[in-house]
């Protein structure tokens, strides 16, 4: 018989945080930055220009912050965008960006965690699709959301710059509503 506990699990959205809290969500961020992506920077840009970035982050209206934890320590987060209130063309429409788990916190389906919860968010918001886009070169993403269900609509030749390579992006979307459709 195993007796080693299962390690607690929480996606929450934040408005503020405690100092400890910053320290474990730039360390995260650092890691994966590290680590090879998640979050659009290439090379980790200090812990000051962190800081600013996500306590920034958490006075944009259209932006909700997402936090992963694993045994009460942050691990990952993840972004879900609201359209700007003038695109009403798009209005029905949020983005799920810049989602990450550590490498040190990966394995226990996190990720997917993280993506569900932001699924919910979105839903609750009323919105009727989720579009992301992730690297090509991100095989584990690209594996949890087709798992999830989200469709590729199409592939950006030119998506990032990376050590000097230039790498494609993958572009996905997923229809939240139920019996959701989109007309022509």
């Amino acid at each position: 018989m195993n007796s080693t506990p299962h390690p607690s699990q929480t996606v929450e959205r934040v408005s503020s945080f405690t100092d400890e809290e910053l320290d474990d969500l730039c360390e995260a961020t650092d890691a994966a930055i590290i680590g090879g992506g998640g979050f659009g920077w290439v090379n980790p840009p200090g812990r000051q220009a962190l800081e600013r970035y996500f306590r920034g982050l958490l006075l944009v209206p259209e932006r909700e912050l997402f936090v992963v934890r694993l045994d009460g320590r942050i691990v990952g987060s993840g972004q879900l965008v609201r359209p700007p209130r003038n695109n009403e063309a798009q209005a029905f429409a949020a983005q799920l960006m810049h989602a990450f788990i550590a490498p040190y916190a990966r394995g226990h389906g996190l990720a997917r965690l993280l993506t569900l919860r932001i699924e919910d968010g979105a839903r609750a918001l009323g919105y009727h699709v989720l579009n992301l886009d992730v690297r090509e070169t991100q095989a584990a993403a690209i594996r949890l959301y087709e798992g999830l269900g989200y469709i590729r609509w199409g592939v950006h030749p030119a998506y990032a710059r990376v050590a000097g390579k230039t790498i494609q992006g993958v572009h996905y979307y997923k229809l939240l509503q139920p019996g959701g459709r989109i007309a022509p």
